[in-house]
């Protein structure tokens, strides 16, 4: 049942009963369905060691999902990949089952290919999400060395021993979050270039290209230098007939100019890691297309040569079939006549008279990395596709100002899932946006690339004076000074909103799209891991609480204490029937109880994930007291002959419901504000979408060295495959001092959601860079209007800080009564059932205005 049959009968021997994996594989093959549903007893958990992603088949009927997903799974003596059931895809979605984690499988299929001979895989059903982290992973040195289970008879198929997708139908595998990065083990990198003697005595120049386009000839070999690189492009579909969908662009330059150049296919995965900015090609059986109008392209003016736009050069893995040879950097002779590569590196203090869209290179010393977080590409036809990005902050000595930059993934994930504090960080390419009200940024384009410290060695930019002035600058810093201002992490949102809302009727406005409070539930439901949305929402502000710091939870989560006031665990307490209620995260984890087979399955509602709500009326509230007080009356006949203190220990949870509405009837008014129709409109209102908490996600925390690699891991996208390092949940979370709860109820006053609100307090915090700092009273509203505290407190300075007291400022709150306002939310899923609402500006009305 592995590659070698002898080793594996040894195995099979000596381990009859130890494996839940060869168990269940024993039960599939010998059952005439193919199915099996472990008993609760019988079915040991496994721990996750890969999930890998590929483009799905499109079916006839309902298509659940763009993608399938392949698992491996391990007990500890086999591993087995498996394909998850497309009805499971949420769990994927939602970051529920993720690398590094326990599960238990409640049932499995084995699956036999119908378009290939001894061939075939089990498919999970169902299965129940355990803990975050499997204790069973700490007691295996190596899981590579585990052996892989395959079924008798099926010893040697090549996609089952092989890094390819289970369902033949695919022959390679997409990055998990998004499609431009490569992926997998058919990715060629770091081959040595040629040293062959070249014939260069018949080549082509690019500027004698354009007049052969549409003509009959035998192209002559070109001689080139590579002077940009794009991105990967995957434009993989449905139906389409091709093994490797990739394409990825080229500027490639010789002594009569520039031109495009197109790797297609096949050939990304054997050239695009190794094609660099600087290498020389010796390119033969090239083919000529005309340009597409529609891709973006570098601005390279700097480099003043002529372009040639009209046509484009095309290597293919076929028809014909184009011969590349990457030329070592020693053997390219003085005579060729190539052209260096240039740059045109801008310093901070210049930025401010830029102009928008243009481009530029940087290099800057990293103080702040955000998170990585996805947003959803608009506009695509084809398959659902996401964009991985985070926030940087990089100074460079020339002004007190870091460079504020968005960096999307460039297909290097080697490097932009290490960019740390600390470290020195080259971005080409990008462009600068021009921002009113705030300090302008620089956002990535299709060709921008980025190195960081160790990759540096052999680029082209290495001579360039500005790089050499700034690495001068560097060794006049302490290590010490600099890193008392770094941070990792947190949530990050640039720009901030400007200071008039304009709903505009054109489709492409940059004003957050404004929803109602029905589509904002629909919203924070659709929403998959790390991915970040902006909206606004209209209503009135009812409720505001202060709520000290955070406390991490066992499962890795946080939790919120509300500082004198447990009022917000009230409702979520109550056992109000819903019609919308859900599995609980208790009730998919692993339980030691049996459970029964229609409970372990997930029906179709179940599927989708719900937000949280709160539902309640008048005679539900009355009729929970009265059974409150009946069950507590009952429970206490019952303990009667008990030791007093084991009765006052464990109390009942009807009777601390009681006490907590009786808090809520009379909360502390220091850390409390209600609108005064609050009371009565809370007891109307539908839904009560619970958000508004801090997770150890939210806060930003300070970087330390010994810390790197945890930092790195816990602000990165979880892993494709499992590696054994420090576990990132044992670091202890950012210590916060508090935000403030905010309920919003819908203009029609059907739906209020809680968000979370964090004003800025100190100029050190990362998103004090750029925000507008206007004056104001530190009142409630104008903090929410402005997003932080006046003046800031620099906490690096001697003097005593000046925040206002969470009791000052809510002693303001009663301005918000029955204001109409319009709040711009950030949400973002941070996996599991950890979903972030936070406020990111609120408007009155004289600030709203129609266009």
């Amino acid at each position: 049942m592995m590659e070698d049959p002898s080793s594996c009968a040894s195995s099979l021997a000596e381990l009859p009963c130890a494996s839940f994996l060869q168990r269940t594989m024993e039960q599939l093959c010998s059952t005439q369905c193919l199915k099996t549903s472990p008993q609760a007893a019988a079915a040991a958990p496994v721990a996750v060691i890969a999930l890998q992603r590929y483009l799905c088949e499109q079916t006839e009927g309902q298509q659940l999902d763009s993608y399938s997903y392949d698992v491996t799974v391990t007990d500890g003596v086999w591993r087995v990949k498996c394909v998850v059931h497309p009805s499971l895809n949420h769990l994927v979605h939602t970051n529920r089952l993720r690398t590094g984690s326990e599960i238990g499988i409640t049932q499995c299929s084995f699956v036999y290919s119908e378009r290939r001979l001894g061939h075939g895989y089990i498919c999970i059903e169902n299965l129940r999400c355990g803990a975050r982290r499997s204790a069973l992973l700490s007691r295996v040195k190596d899981v590579a060395l585990l052996p892989m289970l395959v079924k008798r008879g099926m010893e040697r198929s090549a996609v089952l021993q092989s890094d390819v997708p289970l369902q033949v139908s695919r022959r390679h595998y997409l990055s998990l979050w998004n499609n431009e990065d490569p992926e997998g083990d058919g990715w060629t990198s770091g081959s040595a270039p040629s040293d062959t003697v070249l014939d260069v005595s018949k080549i082509t120049l690019l500027c004698s290209l354009e007049s052969c386009f549409k003509k009959t000839w035998n192209p002559l070999p070109l001689l080139v230098k590579i002077i940009q690189k794009s991105r990967l492009r995957y434009y993989g579909k449905f139906g389409l007939k091709i093994d490797y969908p990739y394409l990825a662009y080229f500027e490639v330059a010789d002594q009569s100019g520039t031109m495009s150049l197109v790797l297609w296919n096949e050939l990304c995965l054997e050239f695009y890691q190794r094609l660099t900015v600087g290498t020389v090609l010796y390119i033969q059986n090239y083919s000529l297309k005309q340009s597409y109008t529609k891709r973006s392209h570098p601005q390279m003016d700097h480099h003043r040569m002529k372009t040639f736009d009209s046509v484009e050069i095309c290597l293919n893995p076929h028809n014909p079939t184009s011969v590349i040879t990457v030329v070592s950097p020693k053997s390219v002779l003085p005579q060729w006549a190539l052209p260096e590569v240039s740059y045109q590196f801008m310093t901070r203090s210049e930025l401010e008279n830029m102009p928008s869209n243009s481009a530029c290179d940087v290099i800057g010393l990293v103080t702040f990395v955000g998170r990585v977080e996805r947003v959803k590409s608009k506009g695509t036809k084809g398959p659902e596709k996401y964009w991985t990005y985070r926030w940087i902050h990089a100074v460079d000595g020339s002004s007190d100002r870091p460079f504020i930059l968005e960096v999307f993934s460039s297909s290097q994930p080697e490097v932009f899932s290490r960019i740390c504090p600390m470290t020195y960080l080259v971005c080409t390419q990008m462009r600068v946006c021009q921002v009113e009200g705030s300090s302008p940024y620089l956002t990535s384009s299709c060709e921008t690339e980025t190195f960081i410290t160790g990759y540096h060695k052999g680029q082209p930019y290495v001579g360039d004076p500005r790089v050499k002035s700034f690495i001068q600058w560097t060794k006049t810093l302490k290590d010490s000074v600099v890193l008392q201002k770094t941070a990792v992490g947190g949530h990050y949102c640039y720009p901030r909103p400007p200071q008039k809302f304009t709903q505009s009727v054109a489709e492409a406005s940059s004003q957050p799209p404004l929803v109602a409070a029905a589509d904002l539930k629909k919203e924070l439901e659709s929403l998959q891991y790390r991915e970040h949305k902006t909206v606004a929402i209209q209503g009135q502000i009812t409720a505001v609480r202060y709520m000290k710091g955070l406390q991490v939870t066992e499962s890795g989560g946080t939790e919120e204490k509300e500082a004198e006031d447990v009022s917000t665990k009230v409702c979520e307490r109550v056992p109000v029937p819903d019609a919308h209620s859900h599995p609980s995260t208790a009730e998919q984890t692993l339980a030691a109880s049996q459970t029964s087979d229609s409970a372990e399955k997930i029906s179709i509602s179940e599927r989708k994930r719900r937000i949280p709500t709160r539902k309640a009326t008048r005679s539900t509230l009355n009729r929970v007291r009265v059974l409150g007080k009946r069950r507590h009356t009952e429970e206490r006949q019952e303990q009667e002959e008990e030791e007093e203190e084991e009765e006052s220990a464990s109390g009942s949870e009807e009777t601390q419901d009681v006490e907590c509405r009786q808090q809520l009837q009379n909360p502390n008014p220091g850390m409390t504000w209600e609108s005064s129709g609050w009371p009565e409109r809370r007891l109307e209102v539908s839904e009560h979408l619970v958000g508004g908490g801090l997770y150890r996600d939210s806060v930003s925390r300070r970087f330390a060295f010994d810390e790197k690699d945890v930092l790195l891991q816990q602000s990165n996208l979880q892993a494709t495959r499992w590696t054994a390092m420090r576990d990132a949940e044992v670091v202890a979370p950012a210590v916060h001092p508090g935000y403030y709860r905010v309920t919003i109820l819908g203009i029609n006053q059907q739906i209020a959601v809680d968000a979370a609100f964090l004003p800025v307090g100190s100029s050190d915090e990362p998103r004090a860079v750029g925000l507008p700092q206007h004056p104001h009273g530190n009142t409630m509203l104008s903090c929410l209007s402005s997003g932080f505290f006046c003046p800031l407190d620099d906490t690096a300075s001697s003097s005593e800080s000046t925040l206002p007291e969470p009791e000052e400022v809510l002693a303001t709150a009663a301005e918000l009564e029955d204001a109409h306002v319009v709040c711009v939310l950030d949400l973002c899923h941070l996996g599991g059932d950890e979903v972030e609402v936070v406020i990111n500006k609120l408007y009155q009305v004289a600030e709203v205005s129609l266009n």
